[in-house]
């Protein structure tokens, strides 16, 4: 292959798409080195994302210069999810910026726009953190800078580059405690090399290294719990994920990022001229999201669960989505009930208790405001209260009230046998706000728990998971760890059924079999015999069972 003295703007193009490519390839080896103490999504599948909004638009407009560096300014700043995917989309932009007034880009333009690229990550993120890719974009921005005055070729630029890229990247351990404790290097410093290794693919034909892939999956359950010498919290601490596109003008931003710095940490916000792409982790959604209002106009919120995303790789909430809205009951005396629910069954039991309006979603299918609001604007009532039956569905259905001319109330159902229990004290002809009131002390006397299987190793209180154990939760974490469905499901029941309690509620999931039905009744009736069971078909997927103890 013949070796480039410098890149046409054409063949910048062509790195981008170069850099999509091996970032899918290589997803799963950088999502194994996210060892985060609390894990900010999948780092490989974030960066991914974001190149693939990019792509998306320098596919979708006619090819010239201005139309693709726009469209990766564009597509990286809206493409761009978690912390370390928001990040790159401002390297990405940096880049654009400053190659969008080149014809031709040797190495003394790289050079110059891998500073500015890596300034712009800095400046965006309010508290930088050394051993990261930050680190590894500002090192190999030090060595260009450097090496751009050395009389050498624009591949023996670029193979220095590399070279300095993977030094860096191997001494993210030094910086970064949790990363040295899990033997392992940063995996947004490891997806960033990639891209400079794009760069001298596409130079000479040298073959892209993968990133390293850790041998064992090291995240805890049960993050390290440390405070700051100011008292405040560590990031560790941090329960929630949230981001949204922010509508402000410029001159609000920086209050803006004031106010987030009250109410959390791991604080990304970038973007400019009236449109900006925010990240915060934080233990208080609401704050995190009012924060955004009185700067201007926040949109596609999205909140993840850190906590959850140990089991569950893609547990997001997308405001914005398409979930499917069900009508079983349309009208209401005074007040009507929306709930959410994913399984043919559940969605029957919910509608034979009287609820008005049934909105598809759960674990992993998290409904966006506004299929809530489809919901609630076709009810023929005026006063409405939100069953959001998941943890993660709460802070959306938070949203609607504002929305609506209606009286909307949301009782923060954290599971569907809550949302049963929560219905027990549901007074049709009472007020949304009375309604509300019964419905959550009624909520919160259940006691609840379920059974998924591990995605993922990771320590945890009782003991260590490995990925396809089965694990039985209740609201203070893992409560029983087994290979078989059956013997986590006895182990759960064991830990939370109590002499004093009076119904069992066996909710059946999409896979469950029903021989291991048959024995924990079996069981229930030998060891429990004062327990009356119920036993009903949801067809959630993901969860052989839920139960509900009263």
């Amino acid at each position: 292959m013949e070796q480039l003295e410098s890149f046409s703007i054409e063949q910048i193009r062509d790195v981008i798409l170069k850099y999509d490519e091996c970032l899918k390839l290589h997803c799963e080896n950088l999502n194994s080195l996210n060892v985060y103490p609390v894990p900010d999504g999948d780092t490989g599948t974030n960066m991914s994302f974001t190149l693939r909004s990019v792509v998306e638009e320098l596919m979708s407009k006619e090819h010239t210069p201005e139309t693709q560096w726009e469209a990766i300014r564009h597509g990286s700043l809206m493409g761009a999810r978690g912390n370390s995917g928001v990040i790159l989309s401002q390297i990405l932009r940096g880049l654009a910026d400053s190659f969008s007034s080149k014809i031709e880009i040797g190495k003394d333009e790289i050079a110059e726009a891998l500073l500015h690229a890596s300034q712009a990550a800095y400046a965006s993120v309010l508290k930088p953190v050394e051993g990261t890719i930050l680190t590894v974009s500002r090192e190999i921005a030090e060595k260009a800078k450097e090496l751009s005055t050395n009389e050498i070729s624009l591949t023996s630029f670029l193979a220095e580059l590399v070279t300095e890229g993977e030094a860096s990247l191997n001494r993210t351990p030094d910086l970064l405690p949790v990363l040295k404790d899990a033997d392992v290097v940063d995996s947004g410093g490891a997806g960033y090399l990639l891209l400079i290794q794009c760069f001298l693919n596409l130079a000479d034909g040298t073959e892209i290294k993968p990133p390293p892939k850790a041998n064992v999956a090291t995240v805890g359950m049960t993050p390290v719990r440390e405070k700051r010498e100011d008292g405040t919290l560590d990031v560790s601490e941090l329960r929630y994920e949230v981001m949204f596109f922010l509508d402000a003008p410029d001159s609000e931003i920086e209050q803006f990022k004031i106010d987030w710095q009250g109410v959390g940490d791991s604080i990304v916000v970038v973007g400019g001229d009236g449109l900006y792409n925010c990240h915060i982790h934080s233990n208080d959604i609401g704050a995190s999201i009012e924060a955004g209002i009185r700067a201007g106009r926040p949109y596609d919120i999205r909140v993840t669960d850190l906590q959850e995303e140990l089991f569950h790789t893609e547990d997001h909430i997308e405001i914005g989505g398409a979930s499917q809205v069900i009508f079983p009951n349309p009208r209401s005396e005074n007040t009507a009930i929306v709930a959410v629910a994913a399984g043919k069954g559940l969605q029957q039991i919910f509608a034979s208790m009287g609820v008005n309006a049934i909105v598809t979603g759960g674990q992993s299918m998290n409904p966006s405001v506004k299929d809530l609001l489809e919901a609630v604007e076709q009810i023929e009532a005026e006063e409405i209260v939100i069953l959001p039956n998941n943890k993660n569905i709460i802070p959306v259905s938070e949203q609607v009230n504002e929305q609506v001319n209606k009286n909307v109330y949301v009782t923060p159902t954290r599971s569907i046998p809550e949302g049963f229990s929560a219905l027990l004290a549901f007074d049709p002809a009472a007020n949304a706000e009375t309604n509300f009131l019964a419905m959550t002390a009624m909520a919160k006397s259940v006691i609840t728990g379920e059974i998924t299987q591990a995605v993922r190793e990771s320590e945890t209180e009782v003991g260590k998971v490995y990925e396809n154990d089965w694990i039985g939760l209740d609201k203070s974490g893992v409560r029983a760890i087994e290979k078989s469905l059956s013997e986590a499901a006895f182990g759960l029941l064991r830990a939370i059924v109590k002499e004093d309690h009076e119904i069992l509620t066996i909710i059946e999931g999409q896979d469950c079999p029903a021989t291991v039905t048959k024995e924990l009744v079996a069981w229930l009736s030998d060891t429990k015999p004062s327990i009356e069971v119920e036993v009903h078909n949801g067809g959630q997927p993901l969860y052989p069972y839920y139960f509900g103890i009263e």
